[in-house]
């Protein structure tokens, strides 16, 4: 399984642009999962639904199942989080992984950035960030810098830092 990142400062794209990615990259007959980090709590589960009171009971994992998908809770409690290694050893074998985030991570990324954010390009101190997605020009890239809204030469440059071969 090939795994390739977007990273990038809130409200820059980076969702918006895996959500355009996925189609673009499974209608080349390509398979695609995808990981996010987040820094916020969250939660899936719904006080008063049967899983949750599992989970609340002191269920390490909880398993929901329907006729059109399956979603596998695990509660790390006082454990620290996983590793991503770790993480991605449970997901399910595709040709392509997209992760969203995992910033700090050395796998090969794509920086999405907005100069209109105001805030500092990332990849300027992060060597595992290949190239730059961006829908305005970018001074003093050190990298090659796609066009954020040309989706399928994002693509494109993705497979091709993947090793997977475009059809």
């Amino acid at each position: 399984m090939k795994v390739f990142g977007l990273v990038g400062w809130s409200g820059s794209g980076k969702t918006t642009l895996i959500k355009s990615l996925i189609p673009e990259i499974t209608g080349r007959g390509f398979t695609v999962s995808t990981m996010k980090h987040t820094h916020h709590k969250f939660d899936i589960d719904k006080p008063g639904k049967d899983s949750y009171e599992h989970r609340q009971a002191g269920a390490t994992e909880v398993m929901v199942v329907s006729d059109r998908r399956w979603a596998l809770m695990h509660e790390t409690r006082d454990e620290p989080i996983p590793s991503m290694e770790e993480l991605i050893t449970k997901i399910g074998p595709v040709d392509l992984l997209l992760i969203e985030g995992f910033k700090s991570h050395a796998h090969i990324k794509m920086e999405v950035f907005r100069p209109s954010l105001g805030k500092e390009m990332r990849s300027l101190e992060d060597d595992s960030v290949v190239a730059i997605a961006s829908d305005e020009d970018v001074l003093n890239a050190n990298r090659p810098v796609l066009d954020l809204n040309n989706v399928p030469a994002v693509a494109d440059f993705i497979l091709d830092q993947s090793g997977l071969k475009k059809t």
